[in-house]
């Protein structure tokens, strides 16, 4: 066997670390940056992994097409979209939750879990989030899909592609990209539905009458979904995108990834010269040197060289190997997803492991079930309606003409519900203390009302006619429903001078 073939896959690490493997006629350390794109013509393929892409395709594509039809009753007054992002009402709707500015925490959750999701899917399986989930993966799939149902498959694209321009292929040609650009068009079209209610949306844009807006990023999405997913496709993975460089970081030994299992394919020979060759008693592998695990490739490698930057890991040369095993009558998964543990322990002559449970993904799991739980916690037990104050902060406090120290502060009531509610403030942790909201009158009920569905923001003093504890004491506004009785409040210090010694 080549003497760099298998240093390559003795170490994979190093062959991910360093990129594509280079050609063999120019140093690896001067290969390219940027290499010129040669098109590919990927080959259809059938097998398990094929229809598991296939599925993820349709349910994800499915999702994203048709969510924001998808009506949520809310009662009267509100929005009825299930999945909503409404930037006017500042509100972001997701079935039975609703998300205020005021709890932008929440994203941060979700954004904690999706890193973390993302970190223990690599760790357990590799690139799966590349190969199976992606945006970029689905949709270059389904413009594969168009153009194979247009032009042909693999042999038919590169005669037509090798031969003159003809009527026929002119027509296939606009064909394929009238459909790309329908396609790109729906993509796009999709998106803005989820930023206003989607069967208006729809009517207005199809009247003329839908805000510039709508039609501005439907056009940039149109472009952008033609050009990646119709154009530009592997590029984007090797070039554009930083997650395999990140991938190589967070990966480890016993991460399973797409492997050719060099210790079974090697040596390479036909069918013929391989039956020849074990009826000598000499070694002979399993790979026929068919490469139709390259012909199926998205991005063109040869899986057969070791880890690639490239490689996607979507598992179709899984099932070409597998075909061609099938028809020479010779055991599956010559290509398979599997660690580079074990690659090592089958030289060793030692049985495979698999070892899920290891330090990161037990610490990644208990990151995501933490910060779920806190989400959860939070969202099961927050309040109809929420108060926060800000102190002033020039001046921290005045000294009145009856010897008063004031404070002033802006309290902002935060009401959730969809009816009027009426709120009683009363004030904590300094003596002697009493309370004015600006615009009632002095000596009134400190009762305040805001409307349905609201925020409003009221100007509180307090005046303490005896000395603080300290310069600096904790001060608490208590704020209750008066027709639940329920309440919520807010923290913050009673600034005074110092006390005299």
């Amino acid at each position: 066997m080549d003497a760099d073939l298998l240093e390559r896959h003795a170490n994979p690490d190093a062959a991910s670390r360093g990129a594509s493997v280079a050609p063999s006629n120019i140093p690896e350390d001067e290969t390219p940056l940027y290499a010129a794109r040669r098109k590919i013509y990927p080959q259809s393929v059938k097998g398990t992994f094929r229809r598991i892409k296939w599925a993820v395709l349709l349910v994800t594509l499915a999702i994203y097409y048709f969510l924001p039809f998808i009506r949520w009753n809310r009662g009267p007054n509100a929005p009825d979209q299930a999945v909503l992002i409404d930037f006017s009402g500042r509100r972001f709707y997701f079935f039975f939750i609703e998300i205020w500015p005021q709890e932008v925490y929440f994203f941060t959750g979700l954004l904690i879990i999706a890193a973390m999701t993302l970190f223990l899917m690599n760790a357990v399986a590799g690139r799966v989030w590349c190969g199976y989930l992606c945006p970029q993966t689905v949709w270059t799939d389904l413009f594969l899909a168009i153009e194979r149902l247009v032009e042909g498959d693999r042999r038919a694209q590169m005669a037509a592609d090798a031969g003159p321009w003809t009527a026929q292929r002119v027509l296939r040609k606009g064909l394929k990209h009238l459909l790309w650009l329908m396609v790109a068009w729906w993509t796009g079209g999709a998106w803005v539905l989820y930023f206003a209610d989607a069967p208006t949306l729809v009517k207005d844009l199809a009247t003329g009458h839908a805000p510039f807006l709508a039609y501005a990023w439907i056009g940039i999405l149109t472009a952008t979904t033609y050009a990646l997913a119709g154009h530009m496709r592997e590029q984007v993975c090797t070039y554009m995108c930083p997650w395999p460089r990140i991938q190589a970081a967070l990966t480890d030994e016993y991460a399973l990834n797409v492997t050719y299992r060099y210790d079974r394919g090697e040596p390479r020979s036909s069918v013929k010269k391989s039956e020849q060759l074990r009826l000598a008693g000499l070694p002979a592998g399993d790979c026929v040197d068919c490469r139709q695990c390259v012909n199926v490739c998205p991005t063109g490698i040869d899986i057969r060289n070791g880890a690639q930057l490239e490689c996607i890991q979507c598992g179709l040369c899984i099932d070409a190997c597998d075909s061609v095993m099938d028809k020479i009558g010779r055991p599956p998964r010559l290509i398979g997803y599997d660690s580079d543990v074990n690659l090592k322990r089958r030289i060793a002559g030692e049985p495979p492991v698999q070892k899920i449970i290891r330090t990161r993904t037990v610490m990644y799991a208990l990151i995501i079930a933490a910060v779920g739980g806190i989400m959860l916690y939070a969202l099961l037990t927050r309040h109809a309606f929420d108060v926060s104050v800000i102190h002033d902060r020039n001046p921290v406090f005045v000294r009145l003409a009856d010897g008063a120290i004031r404070n002033g502060y802006t309290m902002r009531i935060l009401n959730k519900q969809l009816e009027t509610r009426r709120f009683a403030l009363t004030v904590d942790g300094v003596p002697g203390n009493v309370v004015e909201i600006v615009g009632l009158p002095l000596g009134a009920a400190r009762i305040v009302e805001v409307g349905p569905d609201q925020s409003r923001e009221f100007r509180v003093l307090v005046n303490s006619y005896e000395y603080a504890p300290a310069a600096s004491s904790p001060i608490v506004f208590h704020l209750t429903d008066v027709e639940s009785g329920t309440w919520a409040q807010a923290r913050d210090h009673f600034r005074a001078p110092e006390r005299p010694k």
